[in-house]
């Protein structure tokens, strides 16, 4: 099985630069990319030919001012196929992303959810080996977005091609990827920040503490007095049993569980409290919780659980 890759990470840390750079449109500033296990060299010969290779859509792509069937059909006609071959190659794309009824339609006056699906499509006529997606469904609409959800996952498992996509939905990410990679700050990082918060560290003697949302306090022993961000670890917080609560040396916190979502080897956790939280368990410790949507829980967000942005 060829797995579908996602980078997931907030705007502006580097996700789409990544992958101009593993389209080969852009050049590294330091280190190599590798191919095949084959370096890339930066000469226009071999760049053009990797390029047929791997296609990259960009986030807000833009069709010709021509019909859907002559944009899909565009790489196979520089390619100088048959008509007939044009004609049943763009037939079986424009089915496969659920377009067949705009064949006839002009690119230009198409809406954003329809645009990616043809833009994904005319990628696919190219014949890549592997398609690069950025943001593929940050302009689209609910509907749109899971019908594009599925022709990615649909176009991993029947053509047997490799895709990688970003995103900033951990939602998402953990709904259709088979691997999750975290980007920070233009560097891979082990985790995500999550649970971001505005608030304001202020001292009680030799105590440190972060006031959130004014009446919710976390004892903290990082940062300077004053307006801060910070990030509430999902791997770090602990959820308790009733009999613990007392023995809790971080904040307790009580909450009613929204949604579930399953990621392999781990589970996330939404959780309504008095702020909102998102908890990330393993699967023996979720299933020893034995936690349900619609159940209250508690949970200790602990002094190392908390990060100054």
């Amino acid at each position: 099985m060829i797995p579908l890759v996602c980078f997931v990470g907030p705007s502006g840390v580097g996700k789409t630069t990544l992958l101009e750079v593993l389209a080969f449109i852009l050049k590294p500033s330091s280190g190599e990319v590798m191919f095949k296990n084959k370096r890339i060299k930066y000469d226009n010969s071999n760049l053009l030919e990797q390029r047929r290779k791997v296609v990259l859509v960009q986030q807000s792509p833009i069709l010709f001012t021509a019909s859907v069937y002559n944009n899909v059909a565009f790489p196979l006609k520089i390619r100088k196929f048959a008509k007939e071959k044009i004609k049943a190659a763009v037939d079986e794309l424009l089915e496969l992303v659920g377009m067949s009824d705009f064949i006839n339609a002009q690119g230009q006056n198409l809406s954003g959810g329809e645009t990616q699906r043809i833009a994904i499509a005319q990628a696919l006529a190219c014949s890549p080996e592997v398609i690069l997606l950025d943001e593929p469904t940050s302009s689209v609409d609910v509907e749109n977005r899971g019908g594009i959800e599925k022709i990615i996952r649909d176009i991993n498992l029947e053509k047997g091609m490799s895709i990688i996509f970003t995103t900033h939905d951990m939602i998402q990410a953990s709904r259709i990827s088979d691997n999750t990679i975290y980007i920070n700050n233009g560097s891979l990082s082990s985790s995500i920040h999550e649970n971001i918060f505005n608030g304001t560290i202020f001292s009680e003697g030799e105590r440190k503490f972060c006031s959130v949302q004014d009446d919710l306090v976390f004892p903290v022993n990082i940062g300077e007095p004053g307006p801060v961000r910070i990030s509430i670890s999902p791997t770090k917080i602990n959820v308790l049993k009733e009999t613990d609560s007392n023995k809790s040396k971080g904040n307790v916190l009580s909450g009613r569980v929204i949604q579930l979502t399953d990621e392999s080897d781990r589970v996330r956790i939404f959780v309504n409290a008095e702020i909102p939280l998102v908890l990330l368990l393993d699967k023996n410790e979720y299933n020893n919780n034995r936690i349900n949507i619609g159940e209250n829980i508690l949970m200790e967000c602990s002094v190392d659980s908390i990060e100054i942005l």
